[in-house]
């Protein structure tokens, strides 16, 4: 899954940038200060970094001139109430990728990130596979279906209008065990409300919709 680090010193926006953006699938860290965005970029890897650019002690351009000169070249997207254009103009030779001027609708964020971020889908009626990000979601909604049956369910996607073999699904348990199939397919079949096509003595079969 896409994981990034998002510095911004107001705890509600903080908050509330997290909580959406965990909502579409991606993975998120974040920081009210450089102090604690320092301390992620030394544990962590990011696919990209949201940084503020005005904070209380330092600001987010100075941050990434010190991260640029750890040889650390994260795609950065600056979130700032600023119209200075030599602050932008600095955020770009530093490498950032893209702003975004406060107040802003969370939803403008995500079409940039989508835009950075494309992403490969397969689509089963109103349920739709994110491969990039290893995602289900039914309706428009993210959805977890546990480990086993999202495993068994990306297979049989991936296998659709085809027989997948049983042996092939008994490689995704750590014990192979028929009744503990049937059990997944069951409780897959329920939770997507899909239907799962025996076929006997061969294996189990999604049929094209």
């Amino acid at each position: 899954m896409i994981k990034i680090l998002l510095l911004e010193d107001d705890p509600l926006l903080n908050e509330t940038l997290k909580l959406f953006l965990e909502r579409e699938g991606y993975l998120v860290d974040v920081a009210l200060n450089i102090e604690e965005s320092e301390e992620f970029t030394f544990r962590n890897s990011y696919d990209l970094y949201l940084f503020d650019i005005n904070l209380p002690q330092g600001n987010g351009l100075e941050l990434l001139e010190y991260l640029r000169n750890a040889q650390d070249n994260t795609d950065t997207i600056f979130i700032t109430a600023l119209v200075d254009i030599n602050s932008i103009a600095k955020g770009f030779d530093l490498g950032a990728i893209d702003y975004i001027k406060k107040p802003f609708n969370p939803k403008e964020l995500l079409i940039r990130l989508r835009a950075k971020f494309k992403t490969n889908s397969i689509s089963y009626g109103d349920i739709e596979y994110d491969e990039v990000n290893d995602i289900i979601k039914k309706a428009g909604e993210i959805i977890d279906i546990g480990n086993i049956q999202h495993k068994i369910f990306i297979k049989l996607l991936k296998n659709l209008g085809k027989i997948t073999p049983k042996v092939e699904l008994y490689e995704l348990f750590e014990h192979e065990s028929d009744n503990a199939l049937r059990v997944a397919l069951t409780k897959i079949k329920k939770r997507l409300n899909i239907n799962i096509k025996n076929i006997r003595a061969r294996g189990y079969m999604l049929e094209k919709i």
